[in-house]
């Protein structure tokens, strides 16, 4: 009996290579894949026409060529990027997140406040700082704690030139980043009253100085889509993904650990640190491996490698640490 041919059924949110869109992000991804040592015909792929809305200063970018992942590892594809993310603030569902995000949420004007153990505290709008500090391209590695990954040519600046800004104290250890919380066009919220809102994250202060903690407005050298953390996100690359939070509104320096999202919810499988580390599983699943998004059709498993490749620049941070212990 001869077995009928296997056909691929696409998923509503994919798209074919003839939906070609923008032609300035296929140059900007070019030009990174290029930097690689890549093929060109490996960037001539579909990316879907998203339109952001904030921190339009500071674009285009350029790359900065120190910032790659390892040759051979080529940028996710754009439509995977604005198509697969987590967002509770909007909805669970990975693949709805980036339509319910563009339903009437207005991010500009955005404004971010810094606070907390500082000399100089800060208001500022976000094109405005954009247009001070200037912005950058780089591209990460990106590891979320499901065990699926990405690489993201991000742009935007070090953390470090706002927090140099602001003048911490000496009595500042910590830095809280929180979201905005607008429950009238996010659904979340709502829909999810038992996690603690509004989502908040931290940093250990020789963490947010690092040169690799990043402040990102943009990706793929255009400014960033919503369900991506419009205007302005954080981007940690050796930590898992729910620590890089979006849509940030305040930082505040505090002298003890603050309370986060995720830890508050779940202490014993989110820890406060969440480096990537392939050694220290999840309760519920497995760290060795990760799901490379977009590559081998739509996913290929790969080894997950600690600090998500970034070992040799921040495993000094934790010398000491048992990380069992502190994961």
């Amino acid at each position: 009996m001869t077995k009928a041919p296997f056909v691929r059924i696409p998923r509503a949110w994919e798209l074919s290579e003839r939906e070609v869109t923008e032609e300035s992000l296929h140059r900007n991804r070019r030009e990174i894949i290029k930097s690689l040592g890549l093929s060109a015909g490996a960037s001539l792929l579909a990316m879907p026409n998203i339109k952001a809305s904030a921190a339009t200063a500071g674009f285009p970018t350029k790359l900065n060529k120190k910032y790659l992942p390892p040759k051979g590892m080529k940028p996710t594809e754009y439509k995977y990027v604005t198509g697969y993310n987590n967002f509770y603030e909007f909805t669970t569902d990975k693949y709805e997140v980036r339509f319910r995000a563009n339903l009437g949420w207005k991010t500009e004007p955005w404004t971010v406040e810094v606070g907390g153990h500082v000399e100089k505290p800060l208001k500022l709008d976000v094109n405005d700082l954009v247009k001070e500090v200037g912005i950058e391209q780089r591209v990460y590695r990106f590891r979320c704690v499901e065990a699926w990954s990405m690489v993201i040519p991000w742009d935007g600046f070090q953390l470090n030139k706002l927090i140099a800004k602001a003048k911490p104290t000496s009595k500042a250890k910590y830095v809280m980043f929180s979201t905005f919380k607008d429950e009238k066009t996010a659904l979340g919220f709502k829909n999810y009253p038992n996690y603690d809102w509004p989502y908040t994250e931290g940093l250990r202060m020789d963490e947010a100085m690092h040169d690799l903690t990043f402040l990102a407005t943009g990706i793929f050298g255009k400014p960033i889509p919503h369900q991506n953390g419009a205007p302005i996100r954080l981007v940690v690359p050796w930590k898992y993904g729910f620590k890089s939070i979006k849509s940030i509104v305040r930082l505040d320096f505090t002298d003890k650990q603050p309370k986060t999202l995720w830890n508050t919810s779940g202490p014993d499988e989110y820890g406060f640190y969440s480096n990537v580390n392939p050694e220290v599983d999840h309760p519920r699943w497995s760290q060795a491996r990760e799901r490379a998004i977009g590559t081998g059709g739509f996913v290929e498993r790969i080894p997950t490698l600690k600090f998500n490749g970034y070992e040799k620049e921040v495993a000094h941070l934790y010398k000491g640490m048992d990380l069992r212990k502190f994961f």
